[in-house]
């Protein structure tokens, strides 16, 4: 099999995971970066040049897998359907791999991954292995993927976002769940659904692909969740659910169960509602209550979700991917909580093409009020190459309707207003860098 743009974070993987399934693996890409340029290197599977070659593509090739980064007009692409091979878009490929299995699929705008993570982490606690795709690198796993042909069931982290460069269907359309869960919807890649009722549509579209006889497991908390459930005609079982019963004590979220109170690595209503909605499918899968809370009290959270990567008398630094409005909201929410009478610092870069989309600035109104202090990072190279309009230091004060908020767009001014505010509770938002700073290095420096 070869992979069209292998470099990306899931195609990378799961060229890894084919690999190790005793497949022949090629690939090819434009550029490649870390991790996935050593990984690749490692495995034997970086291409000696980058860029694309058609002399690649040759007529034993049993499955071309096609990544998002490539364009229509790829000559490797044009290639392969001139030899007329089997071109696959990644997620096509993994319904291909798992469609004889039950195919349990994590949908939703937010909370995708932790509540894969939450999953996987409670089936492998109790040595249950599964089929897995989930969308960061999980402590204790070598690869995103696993692909096998012993497991039962093949988990997959649903993005909404488009399958292929040549396939314009949402991800998540294509895996046809047995068991499903959406987390929350809330307005987000506005490039590709360009009016809120454009991005609803795709979810009761979902909804409507799951299963004859499967089980939807939903977050009542969110009203446009409940209203796409219950106007859904489909024949399958819905089980609806809330954020559990808590409260925070000395920097501790204690969870109330019915065998009792049950201290917490994780922390924040958003990720007690994941939580919850991670248990529901547990037990779609077979894990009973009581072992499920044995289980995530373990649980340290997803990579770069709320990851604690400083700490010290002076305080603590977290970073996290939160980029959309309701993730940034519900991050900061999340820390304020946990110290309510600490200063808080929140820095959040807006680096997606919708939060850098003057459309779309207005969504975040509010969405860094609990902090003390405030800073928004973008950087106009950003907004150009993306081909976006231009935003002004001023458009973006306007629109979060924050007046003690500070906006800059030079990345020289983000560490030195960061070190300004002492000791404190840090938190930093980006799903980029702030233009290639080590993040875990400058929390050490912070506290």
């Amino acid at each position: 099999m070869h992979f069209i743009a292998i470099g990306g974070s899931a195609m990378h993987n799961l060229a890894l995971a084919m690999q190790e399934n005793g497949n022949v693996v090629t690939g090819s890409d434009d550029e490649f970066f870390e991790p996935s340029k050593s990984r690749l290197k490692k495995a034997g599977l970086l291409p000696n040049n980058a860029g694309w070659d058609t002399s690649r593509i040759s007529a034993d090739i049993e499955a071309i897998i096609l990544g998002m980064h490539a364009r229509e007009d790829n000559p490797e692409l044009l290639r392969a359907k001139e030899l007329n091979l089997n071109i696959y878009s990644y997620p096509e490929f993994l319904y291909e791999q798992s469609k004889n299995k039950t195919r349990v699929v994590i949908a939703g705008s937010h909370g995708k991954t932790t509540i894969t993570s939450m999953v996987l982490h409670v089936l492998g606690y109790h040595g249950q292995v599964v089929d897995f795709m989930v969308g960061a690198q999980l402590e204790g796993f070598d690869t995103m993927v696993r692909i096998t042909d012993s497991s039962e069931f093949m988990l997959i982290e649903g993005d909404e976002y488009l399958a292929s460069p040549i396939d314009r269907r949402p991800k998540f359309h294509l895996y046809k769940p047995n068991i499903a869960l959406i987390s929350g919807i809330a307005w987000d890649h506005i490039n590709v659904f360009p009016t809120f009722d454009n991005y609803l549509e795709q979810f009761r579209i979902f909804t409507n692909m799951i299963e004859h006889g499967g089980a939807l497991v939903y977050n009542e908390e969110d009203q446009h969740v409940v209203d796409v459930v219950r106007n859904s005609k489909n024949n399958i079982k819905t089980f609806a659910y809330r954020a559990p019963k808590y409260r925070v004590e000395n920097g501790i979220c204690i969870l109330e169960t019915p065998d009792g109170e049950l201290p917490l690595e994780i922390f924040g209503h958003h990720n007690l509602l994941n939580m919850e909605g991670a248990r529901w499918i547990c037990l779609e899968m077979g894990i009973q209550e009581t072992a499920f809370y044995e289980a995530i009290a373990t649980f340290k959270g997803a990579s770069k979700r709320l990851e604690k990567i400083a700490s010290s008398p002076n305080g603590d630094v977290f970073k996290d991917f939160a980029h959309a409005p309701s993730k940034v909201k519900a991050t900061v929410a999340a820390v304020r909580e946990l110290h309510p009478n600490k200063k808080l610092v929140a820095c959040l870069e807006l680096h997606t093409f919708s939060s850098l989309n003057p459309d779309f600035l207005p969504l975040y109104a509010g969405a860094l009020d609990l902090a003390d202090e405030a800073m928004v990072y973008y950087n106009p190279k950003t907004v150009s190459h993306k081909k976006l309009p231009p935003i002004s230091k001023s458009d973006i004060s306007e629109n979060f309707k924050n007046e003690k908020m500070w906006v800059s767009n030079s990345s020289n001014e983000v560490v030195p207003w960061l070190k300004s505010h002492g000791s404190a509770i840090y938190l930093l938002m980006t799903s980029g860098n702030f233009d290639g700073l080590d993040l875990n290095t400058l929390g050490s420096e912070l506290v």
